[in-house]
């Protein structure tokens, strides 16, 4: 392991510890059989779309994926959060970074605008995408696409856990870079203490 990834790991660690106990009390950390999106069933579920209930959480959140992005030496105009859970975690970065925040719709709406993504930007722009976590990567490269048609550029993602089930991987293998606060097997290292 080098250097860069052994700092790497103790970050990630570190925020694990951080967040294990609060990520628990708040019942985001749940245990049973549950279905995950990916088809997938899994033991543990993550319901970080509790966080927009827990403010001061949320807010703690925010500025640990700030100081991740910056130590990471992210560059990137605007936030763009996936729809749902990554839109109030996006927004949240914003509020404490001062970057633009934006999100690609599921679904163009039929009046209106009728936008693809939401929010102000210029064409070309590089975009930090947000959202709570990855399990495999196929959602994530589906939620960019609007944007990409827009004219945004995208490189990187930014989560909260990374449930290290391919997601990265398969991410790496589109030509992207994930940035995760947490590792699944830190947090549920730290749960176990």
């Amino acid at each position: 392991m080098s250097d860069a990834e052994a700092k790497t790991n103790q970050n990630e660690t570190n925020y694990a510890a951080e967040f294990a106990r609060d990520f628990y009390e708040a019942g985001i950390v749940k245990f049973g059989s549950f279905t995950l999106k990916s088809g997938m069933v899994s033991p543990i579920y993550l319901d970080l779309r509790r966080l927009i209930s827990k403010p001061r959480l949320l807010k703690k959140v925010a500025a640990a994926l700030c100081a991740k992005a910056r130590s990471d030496k992210i560059k990137y105009k605007r936030l763009a959060g996936i729809p749902y859970a990554g839109i109030p975690i996006a927004v949240a970065m914003s509020l404490k970074n001062s970057k633009p925040c934006i999100f690609a719709r599921k679904e163009i709406k039929d009046y209106g605008t009728k936008q693809a993504v939401e929010g102000e930007f210029k064409e070309k722009e590089k975009i930090l995408v947000v959202d709570d976590l990855i399990t495999t990567g196929a959602s994530k490269i589906e939620a960019v696409a609007p944007l990409f048609g827009c004219g945004l550029r995208v490189h990187d993602f930014i989560v909260i856990v990374d449930r290290e089930q391919g997601g990265k991987e398969e991410l790496e293998a589109k030509g992207y870079a994930l940035h995760s606060l947490i590792k699944i097997t830190d947090l549920l290292a730290e749960l176990k203490k």
